[in-house]
């Protein structure tokens, strides 16, 4: 009897160190939309006015934290409860808020990566990399110019170096330009970004075809739609098939092709959150894409459970109405593999 329970005890802390050993091997990449994360002072060099103490929405340091609290409790309970090792976002007001959501994170020494971007309303990109598996060799931010010389959201661009392996991780931070005034009128915007991308991603490419990149962001159109097919050319793929050097693929395709999404629009789901890697994440060597790792995270918590938003994400706002939800879209997340 006493041999068998040896036997048992043995077994699970075999099991259970294998499982952690495994775990430190996994990077975990996530991507999210938080929705209009502002403080509750007023910025007299943005529009910022609707996130005001005295505005309509009556935004108070209050419902801040509330906000920031909510957004902490998704990204904790990400990767197991562990939390992202890299995790982008868009729509943080400024650096400040960033840093302050990082301090509501456990488990990992996060660093901010922030630069102002030129948005009317001051909503910009920024990203959180763990200090302890990553240091940082570059940041800047890459301007988007579009048609009619409007001001847009500028793409970060940040080079990660893995403490590991001594890879290079390339990271883009997207918020491609919105729908209004319908897709169509408004796609040129989008592919202007697209443009503005490709041209970046191929400079790296040039120098090395064999480039780890990661795309990340809420880029208001579809996988399928030509900002992503003709101009980005992100594709589809199969990841047990290796692909020739300098492609990206887009993890998000098949998820787009099979109708889910990370923001119900309507009674639409759209597939507008992706992550997109260059083909030498998919070619079985040092740091590579976990086969069908890539998903739209939905905690049962940040759903409503009922009316005719079933099913969508809770935010903070409906209209002008204070839920205290947490975003309008779902994050969406993706491994991948560090070779031994």
């Amino acid at each position: 009897m006493f041999k068998n329970i040896f036997f048992m005890l043995f077994l699970i802390i075999t099991i259970s160190f294998f499982a952690q050993t495994k775990n430190n091997d996994i990077i975990y990449v996530a991507q999210w939309n938080i929705e209009n994360l502002f403080d509750a002072v007023d910025d007299p060099e943005k529009n910022d006015s609707e996130f005001l103490p005295e505005s309509e929405k009556f935004w108070t340091d209050g419902k801040v934290e509330v906000k920031l609290n909510n957004l902490a409790k998704v990204i904790n309970f990400m990767n197991d409860g562990k939390g992202p090792d890299i995790i982008s976002f868009e729509e943080i007001e400024n650096f400040n808020m960033l840093k302050r959501l990082a301090y509501k994170l456990k488990d990992h020494d996060y660093i901010p990566a922030h630069r102002e971007s030129p948005d009317p309303r001051g909503i910009d990109v920024g990203l959180l990399y763990d200090r302890n598996i990553f240091e940082i060799e570059n940041l800047y931010p890459i301007k988007v110019e579009l048609p009619k010389k409007n001001p847009t959201r500028d793409i970060l661009a940040v080079t990660l170096r893995h403490k590991k392996t001594n890879e290079l991780i390339y990271i883009y931070v997207n918020h491609w330009p919105s729908r209004r005034g319908g897709q169509e009128k408004s796609e040129v915007n989008r592919i202007a970004a697209a443009q503005t991308l490709r041209a970046s991603v191929d400079s790296v490419f040039a120098k090395d075809p064999n480039a780890n990149i990661i795309i990340l962001g809420d880029f208001n159109d579809e996988p399928t739609d030509f900002s992503f097919t003709k101009f980005l050319k992100a594709k589809d793929f199969d990841c047990q098939n290796k692909n020739t050097k300098s492609e990206l693929l887009n993890l998000a395709y098949k998820k787009s092709e099979n109708k889910e999404g990370s923001y119900l629009f309507g009674s639409q789901w759209d597939m507008i959150d992706q992550i997109i890697i260059s083909s030498a994440l998919n070619d079985g060597q040092k740091i590579d894409y976990v086969c069908n790792s890539f998903e739209v995270l939905k905690p049962s918590f940040m759903i409503i459970q009922e009316g005719n938003r079933k099913g969508a994400a809770l935010p903070t706002y409906m209209g002008n109405k204070y839920v205290g939800g947490f975003s309008d879209h779902f994050p969406v997340v993706a491994k991948f593999f560090i070779a031994n």
